[in-house]
């Protein structure tokens, strides 16, 4: 079987596999987010925590909920790396510097996962386990309960109640994050990942010298990892090490654990709105993205001209040989479509034109399928404003799910779609033009341009994956990129939440005869044209000066 052929098969297999958990796994998530019942579990929980779960929350009381938790976390998890010297099961590690603690902490706040150190040298099982897994969980059910407020936001009308935040986040981690999980772990348990709590071993020689390596709870943290869209790698060669990522069956569970939330969200939206069949044009909309997006990625990766690349099939450099081109194709192009940031292959080896199909699908904003929650938000906004578009050119006020699009809402989905270019070019532009940063790139050139674009993009999108090339771990990128992180996290959410309290408050508008149909293909085709357009109008000119130039330099 040729190394297309089989790259064309695992794609097939992927889509079928997705297809098939979509209709109950959405239909779950719309039964939890919709109870109205509590499990004694949570019901500890909220006790512990001082929450009343049955308590509706108008949109600042949502948003307070959601920045004070984040903020919480952070802290927590800025002094669990400060004490790690002191902590039992640092493996002999010593506590982490304060720059590089506040960029962790942040990062996987966040949901990004940014990391900027050797996993496998510096977190000890204690931060590893109590502090990283456990954010890789709240952070992803922090990102569902935004987007199931939004979904509310459409769903109801006359009140400014949007849900209660705590349940949300209790129920998004008890009910759905964690059973998942758990069978996702047992499942790469099975195919070889590791799990243990063993401390730091010798495995032979390598080139004159003693291998080392630490065993820890690495199944379970992969699960989370990929199953949240996290992306941050027990170790530092994350989903490519054998340890996380045996077998090319798991790899291909793997990308299906990053795509399966995000898309089913799409069937929990159109239950909740009443519409199914609204749901799948988000859903379509999400897929003729993804599908482009993969096609091109192995397109660029199996075509690149060259003899040693033809005679290997297709650009194999920085690609493992488990996987191969096509394998890796598609879980680079699903990563950086979401906000997973895993890789299990070198995106700083990818062709020129195949790192630029990486960036630009962090660029999209990661909504196709997006991360957990952020996805589907994402592209609410983006339907929002194609609506708006649509009524610009037939003259009427647009509308969506019975709900008016006026000037408010557009000034908060304008917001939404300014703020994270903004944090990439800014912070792109200064590091390039200041004299120290540009130290830290590896290349020179486009290349090099391309890897600090790359970290603004994947930082500001909360992606977390990285050219690799770029020396981050210094004072400059650590401070920046957090900030870019959580400027980039948490400025759309306030817009992303502030939307649905004024969609909530809306009678709802009947449909008429001139009423955009937008569970059509058209708008399917309309939302998609949107989203490349305006993307491409913002990027062009970094994406010109980086990848493009060096794909076609090449």
């Amino acid at each position: 079987m040729g190394p297309v052929l089989a790259g064309v098969l695992q794609l097939l297999a992927l889509v079928g596999a997705l297809s098939l958990v979509h209709v109950p796994a959405g239909a779950w998530m719309a039964r939890v987010y919709s109870s109205k019942t509590h499990l004694r579990a949570e019901q500890w929980l909220y006790k512990a925590i001082g929450a009343d779960p049955d308590a509706e929350m108008a949109w600042p009381a949502y948003l307070r909920g959601v920045l004070a938790f984040s903020a919480v976390g952070v802290l927590f998890l800025y002094l669990l790396q400060r004490l790690q010297g002191l902590l039992p099961g640092s493996m002999g590690f010593s506590s982490v510097g304060p720059a590089q603690s506040f960029n962790t902490a942040v990062s996987f706040v966040t949901n990004t996962n940014w990391q900027s150190y050797y996993g496998e040298q510096t977190m000890g099982h204690v931060v590893q386990t109590a502090g990283l897994a456990v954010q890789n969980f709240v952070s992803a059910a922090v990102g569902m309960a935004v987007a199931v407020a939004l979904v509310r936001g459409f769903a109801r009308s006359r009140t400014g109640e949007l849900g209660n935040f705590w349940a949300d986040l209790v129920r998004g981690t008890v009910r759905i994050l964690l059973p998942a999980a758990a069978g996702a772990a047992v499942v790469l348990v099975a195919c070889g990942a590791i799990q243990n709590f063993s401390g730091i071993h010798e495995v032979g020689q390598f080139m004159g010298g003693s291998r080392q390596w630490n065993g820890g709870a690495v199944a379970s943290q992969e699960a989370i990892k990929e199953l949240g869209t996290n992306g941050g790698g027990y170790f530092n060669a994350n989903s490519a090490h054998p340890f996380e990522n045996p077998t090319p069956l798991t790899n291909l569970f793997e990308i299906f654990l990053i795509l399966v939330i995000p898309f089913s969200l799409t069937r929990t939206f159109g239950l909740m709105v009443g519409s199914v069949r609204q749901g799948y044009a988000i859903l379509a909309t999400m897929a003729v993205i993804w599908a482009g997006f993969v096609a091109l990625m192995m397109w660029t990766e199996f075509a690149h001209h060259g003899p040693a690349l033809q005679a290997a099939g297709g650009a194999m450099e920085g690609k493992e040989v488990r996987f191969g081109v096509g394998s890796s194709s598609i879980f680079a192009a699903s990563t950086t479509l979401t906000s997973t940031g895993a890789v299990d292959a070198f995106h700083s080896s990818f062709t020129g034109l195949g790192g630029g199909i990486a960036l630009l699908g962090m660029m999209l904003g990661e909504i196709a399928p997006g991360g957990v929650g952020s996805g589907l938000y994402g592209m609410l906004v983006m339907a929002v404003i194609a609506v708006f578009i649509a009524g610009l050119m037939v003259g009427r006020t647009p509308e969506y799910l019975g709900k008016k699009i006026g000037g408010r809402e557009m000034k908060l989905a304008a917001c939404y779609i300014l703020v994270t270019p903004a944090l990439v070019l800014v912070f792109t532009a200064a590091s390039m033009a200041l004299p120290t940063p540009p130290h830290s790139m590896l290349n020179s050139g486009a290349h090099g341009f391309s890897e600090v674009l790359y970290a603004f993009t994947s930082a500001s999108n909360n992606n977390g994956s990285a050219f690799a090339g770029l020396n981050a771990n210094t004072d400059w990128f650590n401070t920046t990129t957090g900030l870019a992180m959580l400027l980039g996290r948490f400025l759309p959410m306030v817009f992303v939440l502030a939307l649905a309290g004024s969609l909530a408050g809306q009678r709802p508008v009947p449909v008429t005869a001139g009423t955009l149909r937008t569970e059509k293909p058209l708008f399917t085709g309309l939302l998609t044209g949107a989203i490349l357009i305006i993307t491409g109008l913002t990027y062009f000119p970094a994406l010109a000066l980086g990848p493009l130039a060096e794909g076609l330099a090449s």
